[in-house]
Order: structure tokens, then C-alpha cells, then sequence
């Protein structure tokens, strides 16, 4: 029997998202940070825009009952700050072969491929998308990356599309009102510990 993509999202107990142009549009910026007395710069510091949208979706991925994180090919301290900020469970940078942190952590925490989604938007994405239970396109990926997804957000990276796939996901476990109304409840202590965000504060 072929699974649609509102039956594979009900299994989903942990969601993933690739960085560059799925939490973020894609672009890269780099500031040059010059050397002491004026000297030529030598190194540079990475910039990232990221959506408070996704943010907010993150919470609400976690009223529903799952767990969320990235794997991403660059190593960048922006990455590391928003996801210490979010509280993600899951944080692999520097991943070439991301199927070998996908299977790090079913390990980890014993769940099967098929209760992992994952949103990607290039190539480097597709032998994850193959794998997992839900693969997730954004709506500005690859044309190839969109063909082989089970579901594309109506929003780009950067945009809120990490939001579509959490909705999607809740909406299809029957829970997505649920979650919200819980998130704006002042009596619930759960969404205020999260998403508070600290910006450059490194502590």
C-alpha cells in the first residue's frame, strides 16, 4: 500500500532540518574583521538571517511530542547559537554524509528511520530524503530535491518553511490546535522556557 504524506507524518517523532536555504534563504555573508593597527583583515565572521517564524514552530514541534535538530555540511558558530537558542535536541555540523548523523541518532534514541522527517532543499539533502519517513522539500529547493519529497512547503527557506513541515506534521497527528492554543496559555511553563532567544551573548 502506498503511504501519503499525511500518513507518514503521523509516525514522526523527531524532525530535521538542513540550514542553508531551509532555515535560512541561503545566502552567506561575511564581514572582514581587520587585523590590530589597521592591519589587513585575516579572518571574517558569518552572518545568517533566521525566521521567527521557525522559531516559534520549534515550540510547537515540541508541545506535539517530538524532537527537532540540524545537520548541515558547513561548520558555522551562527548555526550553534540559534540552536542553543531553540534548545534543539540534535546539532551536527561539519556532515558531508548526513545519513551518518541520521543514524547517529536512531541509535541515540531508538527510533526508526521511518519516524524521521527531514527538510532539505539540495542535492547534498537527497540520500537523507531517500531514507527517512518524511522527506521535506522547501519551496525554493532544487527542482530534483522538490521531485523526490513527499510534501514542499508553500514557503522558502528562511521564510517560515521549517514552520510549514512542523504544521503539516502536527495538523496530520490531529494535534496542531492543540499545540498552539497550549503555546499562548500563560499557565503552561513549557513555551516560556523556550525560544528565548539571547543573540550574540556567547554565556
Amino acid at each position: 500500500m502506498t503511504l501519503t504524506a499525511h500518513d507518514r507524518a503521523r509516525r514522526i517523532k523527531i524532525i530535521l532540518f538542513d540550514v542553508d536555504g531551509v532555515l535560512t534563504d541561503g545566502g552567506i555573508w561575511f564581514l572582514p574583521v581587520p587585523g590590530a593597527d589597521g592591519a589587513p583583515a585575516t579572518k571574517m565572521v558569518e552572518f545568517k538571517g533566521y525566521s521567527a517564524h521557525d522559531g516559534a514552530g520549534i515550540t510547537l514541534a515540541r508541545l506535539g511530542g517530538m524532537k527537532c535538530g540540524v545537520i548541515t555540511k558547513r561548520i558555522s558558530d551562527s548555526v550553534a547559537l540559534r540552536a542553543r537558542d531553540l534548545k534543539m535536541e540534535f546539532v551536527y555540523q561539519g556532515q558531508a554524509f548526513k545519513m551518518q548523523a541520521v543514524r547517529e541518532i536512531m541509535v541515540k534514541e531508538g527510533v526508526t528511520v521511518e519516524e524521521i522527517a527531514y527538510v532539505g532543499d539540495d542535492v547534498v539533502d537527497l540520500p537523507v530524503m531517500r531514507e527517512v519517513g518524511l522527506a521535506v522539500a522547501v519551496a525554493n529547493a532544487r527542482d530534483r530535491v522538490k521531485a523526490e519529497a513527499h510534501y514542499v512547503t508553500p514557503h522558502s527557506g528562511g521564510q517560515g518553511a521549517g514552520r510549514d513541515a512542523i504544521e503539516f506534521i502536527l495538523e496530520a497527528k490531529g494535534v496542531l490546535d492543540a499545540c498552539i492554543a497550549a503555546s499562548i496559555d500563560e499557565s503552561n511553563p513549557l513555551p516560556a522556557s523556550m525560544d528565548i532567544g539571547k543573540g550574540g551573548d556567547l554565556k
